[in-house]
């Protein structure tokens, strides 16, 4: 840390105590006393000596202690975890002797942490805690009821880190709590003449740019079971040898119990939890409940994001000595051997990677211990070089003795010589050490983990996240920076509008400066003479027109009100580029040039009273989505674009409209098109979640990843949270390698789902028992029908096997349910297939049925006939349901084999619940019927099978094509009648189709279902 230690060389720290209260001697009476404050070993001064006020309990010391913060004694990764030690004595005269006696009251702990915080002073009350010195002989301690306490001041002399240092820093605590599952070597350990044993674990951790930090935690004590361990337990500090009892455990933070299924480690799944309920509960334990703090500054923040993205997984070893050995210099044996063999050597793997998550700053789990091996390390962590054997060996004090580390004390009081930094692994040679027992076969100690299945608790937390996490707010800017929003209208007509009133506008001007013509040619008379000719006087008025300039005066006027019309109501600013579509479209626009000219007069000369016409339909918003959905389904691209501009035209800030748009052109496959409808949604609405996805999605495929996370991000912010803006967040981040961002992604919308189907089952709960409920008392009513000789034991068996019958278990699902079925079914809506074949990839990875959603990626590439080999294969396995017998008759029906298309799909609507895409099942359906060529007496059955499916359509979601179907069926059925009464609702549904018309004529005069074909045609 010499970066940050330089800049704080010239800091002083000064620790003032003012006053300690509630002050009792070992002897009653006046006390005579002194402060001693010690910092990492060594004295820093100590106090005069004052005497306790009798009656306020107190003494006034006013002892200042002041010192250097960064030197030989102290550096800033000492201040977490090196507190000052302060210590209460008192001086006993004694009367034989001239020198008096001393004895420790207590002593206390002042954490310089805060500082480390960005504060420069801060004032604390600390306890004094008692000693384990015994009373003198003879005295009687007087009985204490308040502990003593010492008022602290601790300030620094300027801030020791900057605020760009304070922001860039961290502050990692590891916290080992608890060992489970023990295997019998440790068991052997409980027993009255059984050697006491203590457990050893080292972790190591960077803390600088080329310095490591080990944390060594060797005071494991073996507990026996029966009990679960406390919840809200305090913690303790990782170095209290020379601390008494009370100062052991850290003031504030305190263990609490987490549910299994919300850690984040290993064995979580269902069927561990009863094992692990009964080894945290019934059997032994080794118990640490030691936390150690570690401060990293930017530097070694930025090398711990590095060595976690090159190895998620590190390394924590774990061995067992005797206390015995540990005084019997049995270590110092062991580090007499180049490479020991240290007893139950084993490494449980902690997984670093979800500290890598955006705003993550917690992590704790279960980590299985695993027999020690250099092979194994080497695979999972890159490196080989066992920590423990590096501090048993030869001469690892002495090459460490110049830097500082972490280390823990043992119960003898004697601190082990492990001070100074590791040096990086970086530096060192992989071959330096070699572990042979990962080619050998494992020790019976080591195997033992692995028999037993013993795992460990741990916990890491940081003061800021490794990545920080970007606020909706953020985000919600960075949308708007690349899609600005639509300004809200004025409240008044929007563009359309204006231009159909500008236009009647200018219709009325027009019939004004007519009629003003008129009455100069042929005066105000209201009635012509009898004699009068029209003809005659509609030529001298043309001609005064144009012989007055009125008539060029009006067509000069009214372009530009056409131009808008066009462009605000029609919504056409293309060129065409053939000549067919330009007389199609002139063709149109006189027609609505012509009806708004109409609905203009009629204005002006109905004096207000609107006269609609019984034949006109005005087509609710529902019914132009359906129709536009109806289209695009059947192929006709060219009316589900005018049903969709007519639908923004009339809701321009509603988003759905425009996203549905896009949905058509991603049909179509023109992507730009779509993009544009998207982004447009997304300037009306800039939370609409849909479309943002969308957005998100098309620009992974134009390779934008960036603006593709940005999109799909601020989608995943929005509430109610989206399971598929999860989901495909952590595609796009897969499909950059970034493997640890889609895996958090994942993990969420599994979250999701679950929090899903638990709501569902609930839900599913209660309706049952609101039908028990119902279902008893239906049963109690009917019982006091019933005579009471009729309650046999055979009725109540029989009224028992039919309850049985009737709650049988549910049928197992055929399409299952996962975070990739849910985003498929999106992404095939809305034909995004080159991210649907990237979901598709992911569940083919995972366990389930997914047979389904292949046949329908294998249908919109129109592989037909592989989408039929693969729902036969499915078909053969698992119960059917209505949507595969649907799809299958949709690749049959777009394959030509009409027949078998017919059998796919009147299975569909024979199952209760009927497929999702009903209405075009109906359709297609209805149509084979009358396409079918079969002997006299089978054609009126057919054409009855084809007039019920389409009144079944008609009934369901009515439209031009399912009214005109049901009137070609009656046609055929010879009612002729009822045919045009359907036939009349069909034109009457699209009254601007002028084909329709013809079409209905040469149905009602040739008797042909040609026209209808045609709608059906398959379309590539």
């Amino acid at each position: 840390m010499e970066s940050t230690d330089e800049t704080t060389e010239n800091v002083d720290i000064k620790i003032t105590i003012t006053r300690a209260t509630n002050m009792h001697g070992k002897k009653a009476g006046n006390v005579l006393s002194f402060l001693r404050m010690d910092l990492n070993g060594g004295m820093l001064g100590e106090s005069e000596k004052r005497t306790v006020d009798p009656v306020a309990e107190y003494i006034e010391y006013d002892f200042t202690c002041t010192f250097p913060c960064c030197n030989e004694v102290l550096s800033l990764s000492d201040i977490p975890h090196k507190p000052v030690i302060v210590t209460l004595t008192e001086v006993v005269p004694e009367k034989k002797k001239v020198e008096a006696k001393s004895i420790v009251l207590g002593q206390a702990v002042i954490d310089l942490l805060p500082l480390l915080q960005g504060e420069c002073s801060f004032s604390s009350t600390v306890v004094l805690h008692a000693t384990h010195a015994a009373p003198e002989k003879g005295s009687t301690p007087a009985p204490i009821t308040k502990h003593p306490t010492l008022d602290v001041c601790v300030s620094a002399s300027a801030p020791l880190l900057t605020e760009e240092q304070l922001s860039t820093s961290n502050l990692m605590k590891v916290s080992l709590e608890t060992a489970y599952s023990l295997p019998d070597t440790f068991n052997q350990s409980f027993g009255p003449t059984a050697p006491q044993y203590i457990c050893t674990a080292v972790m190591e951790v960077p803390c600088t740019a080329e310095k490591d930090q080990l944390l060594l935690f060797s005071e494991g004590q073996l507990k026996a079971g029966g009990h679960r361990e406390d919840n809200g337990r305090q913690r303790k500090r990782a170095h209290h040898a020379h601390l008494a009892p009370g100062n052991h455990f850290l003031p504030g933070p305190f263990f609490h119990t987490q549910p299994i299924d919300q850690e984040d480690g290993e064995l979580t799944s269902l069927e561990d939890r009863e094992f692990r309920n009964e080894a945290e509960t019934l059997l032994n334990r080794v118990s640490w409940d030691t936390e150690m703090p570690c401060f990293l500054d930017a530097e070694g923040v930025t090398r711990l994001r590095q060595k976690i993205t090159e190895s998620r997984f590190w390394p924590l070893e774990i061995m067992k000595s005797t206390i015995a050995n540990e005084k019997s210099g049995a270590t110092s044996k062991l580090q007499a051997d180049e490479d020991p063999h240290i007893p139950c050597h084993g490494v449980a793997f902690i997984d670093m990677g979800r500290l890598l998550y955006p705003g993550v700053t917690h992590i704790r789990g279960a980590y299985t211990i695993q027999p020690y091996s250099s092979t194994l390390l080497l695979n999972k962590t890159r490196r080989n070089i066992s920590l423990l054997k590096e501090q048993l060996k030869p001469g690892a004090s002495k090459d460490r003795s110049g830097t500082a580390t972490c280390s823990a004390k043992t119960n003898t009081g004697k601190a082990k010589d492990t001070k100074g930094h590791v040096k990086g692994t970086g530096n060192q040679s992989i071959s330096s050490v070699t572990d042979l027992n990962g080619s050998d076969p494992i020790p019976p100690d080591r195997k033992a983990y692995m028999d037993f299945r013993t795992y460990i608790i741990i916990e890491i937390t940081l003061t800021n996240p490794l990545i920080p996490k970007t606020s909706s707010e953020e985000l919600a800017r960075r949308v708007k920076a690349l899609i600005p929003p639509r300004p809200l209208s004025s409240g008044g007509p929007n563009k359309a509008e204006r231009a159909v009133l500008n236009f009647h506008k200018q219709v009325g001007n027009v019939v004004k400066h007519i009629l003003e013509q008129y009455e100069e040619l042929f005066g105000t008379r209201l009635k012509l003479p009898n004699d009068c000719n029209q003809e005659l006087m509609m030529a001298q008025l043309m001609g005064a027109l144009n012989v007055s300039g009125r008539y060029f005066a009006f067509k000069e006027q009214i372009k530009p009100t056409v131009v808008k019309f066009v462009r605000d109501k029609m919504q056409q600013t293309d060129t065409f580029t053939e000549q067919q579509d330009l007389h199609e479209f002139v063709s149109k626009l006189y027609v609505d040039l012509v009806d708004e000219m109409h609905v203009a007069l009629n204005k002006i000369y109905s004096n207000g009273m609107e006269d609609d016409s019984p034949d006109e339909i005005h087509l609710s918003t529902s019914h132009l989505k359906h129709f536009a959905r109806e289209a695009q389904l059947i192929g006709d691209y060219h009316v589900a674009v005018q049903y969709y501009q007519e639908l923004v035209v009339r809701h321009p800030r509603d988003p759905s409209h425009k996203f549905e748009w896009g949905n058509l052109y991603m049909q179509t496959g023109d992507y730009m098109k779509a993009k544009m409808c998207f982004h447009d949604a997304v300037a009306v609405q800039q939370s609409h979640q849909p479309s943002l996805m969308m957005c998100g999605v098309l620009a992974a495929m134009f390779n934008d990843f960036e603006q593709a996370e940005t999109f799909l991000e601020r989608a995943t912010s929005i509430e109610p949270p989206s399971l598929v803006a999860w989901t495909l967040l952590g595609l796009v981040q897969d499909s950059q390698n970034k493997s640890i961002l889609a895996e958090r992604a994942f993990l969420e919308a599994k979250s999701l789902l679950k929090a899903k189907e638990a709501s569902n089952q609930t839900h599913k709960a209660e309706e049952s028992d609101v039908d028990e409920e119902n279902e008893k008392q239906k049963g109690q009513e009917e019982e006091k029908t019933i005579p009471p000789t009729s309650h046999s034991p055979n009725m109540k068996q029989s009224d028992t096997e039919t309850g049985d019958t009737v709650h049988s278990d549910p049928k197992e699902k055929v399409i299952s349910k996962s975070i990739y079925t849910e985003t498929l079914e999106f992404l095939l809506h809305n034909y995004a297939l080159e991210m649907a074949e990237h979901a598709l990839s992911m569940e083919l990875s995972s366990k389930g049925n997914h047979s389904f959603h292949l046949a329908c990626v294998q249908l919109l590439r129109a592989e037909y006939c592989s989408a039929i080999a693969t729902l036969r294969e499915a078909l053969l396995r698992v119960e059917p349901v209505a949507d595969m017998w649907a799809l299958d008759g949709h690749c049959h029906y777009l394959c030509g084999s009409f027949a078998e298309a017919q059998g796919s799909y009147e299975r569909s609507l024979d199952f209760p619940e009927q497929p999702s895409d009903t209405h075009l099942v109906l359709l297609r359906l209805g149509s084979i019927y009358l396409q079918e060529e079969k002997v006299r007496y089978d054609i009126y059955t057919e054409f009855e099978q084809a007039k019920v499916t389409y009144l079944q359509a008609c009934e369901k979601s009515p439209s031009c094509l399912t009214w005109l179907g049901l009137g070609i069926s009656c046609y055929r059925f010879d009612r002729q009648e009822e045919a045009k009464l359907f036939y009349k609702y069909a034109i009457r549904f699209n009254l601007e189709n002028t084909s329709l018309h013809k079409e209905v004529k040469e149905l009602q005069d040739q008797a042909q279902t040609r026209p209808l074909t045609s709608c059906f045609e398959p379309h590539s």
